[in-house]
């Protein structure tokens, strides 16, 4: 393959992993990215670690 086209796609994969690396959530707890977003008690929105069970909102 050229190195023009590496370069293109090594470009496009790190615009992707830095964009997805800046949206991801994490647990503050254990680091997992396993999380679910719940309905909290007073309506608003809460998130659930489903990798240990941390919950906060």
């Amino acid at each position: 393959m050229p190195a023009s086209i590496r370069e293109a796609v090594g470009d496009h994969l790190d615009a992707a992993l830095t964009r997805d690396t800046v949206t991801r959530l994490s647990c503050p707890s254990c680091g997992s990215v396993h999380v679910a977003q719940v309905l909290g008690d007073n309506g608003g929105i809460s998130y659930v670690c489903t990798a240990c069970g941390h919950s906060w909102s």
